[in-house]
């Protein structure tokens, strides 16, 4: 009898969790979208934000959102072993607010971030400026560094239309 049960209940459950993985993949794909097409029309773009958020640090990571449906573009600065999130409006590129990150999943990703950033040799704006190049029509909607083999690199996403793609780029 338990073993009938588990048998039933195993399967049940994977596919529960493999439907909330579905609907979550589907609801980021869709929110992703949103904010492609938004950034279609924003004024200021991603390289202009990293350099007004300059002044309260060096840029580790920049990204587009939608924040209670209004776009944002908020910009992580790293200053004196302290990490800020820096918002910058879209519509004039000057710095709004800046605020600590100090705990939770801002922190760790900042973290991160910034070790990355620690073994580039190019900036940011850099290499938005560079995949901007290659890629005639687009937008910058995000530019995120990590360590990949040991090497540093940034995923910077693009839209275009409705199409939405991510380009790696060594930033060494």
């Amino acid at each position: 009898m338990k073993r009938t049960t588990w048998l039933v209940a195993v399967p049940a459950l994977a596919a529960v969790c493999w439907g909330s993985t579905l609907a979550a993949q589907k609801e980021e794909e869709g929110d992703q979208a949103a904010v492609a097409k938004a950034v279609m029309s924003a004024r200021v773009s991603l390289e202009r934000g990293l350099a007004a958020s300059a002044s309260h640090g060096q840029p580790i990571s920049a990204k587009f959102e939608l924040e209670e449906g209004k776009l944002q573009l908020s910009v992580y600065t790293a200053k004196g072993g302290k990490f800020f999130e820096v918002i910058v409006d879209h519509t004039s590129g000057t710095v709004v607010k800046a605020e600590p990150i100090t705990e939770g999943e801002d922190l760790t990703a900042a973290q991160s971030q910034i070790a990355a950033m620690a073994k580039a040799q190019r900036s940011l704006r850099a290499a938005v400026e560079q995949t901007l190049r290659g890629n005639a029509g687009s937008r910058a909607v995000s530019v995120i560094p990590s360590l990949k083999d040991g090497r540093a690199v940034a995923d910077v996403t693009l839209a275009k239309g409705d199409e939405v793609k991510t380009v790696s780029v060594p930033l060494q």
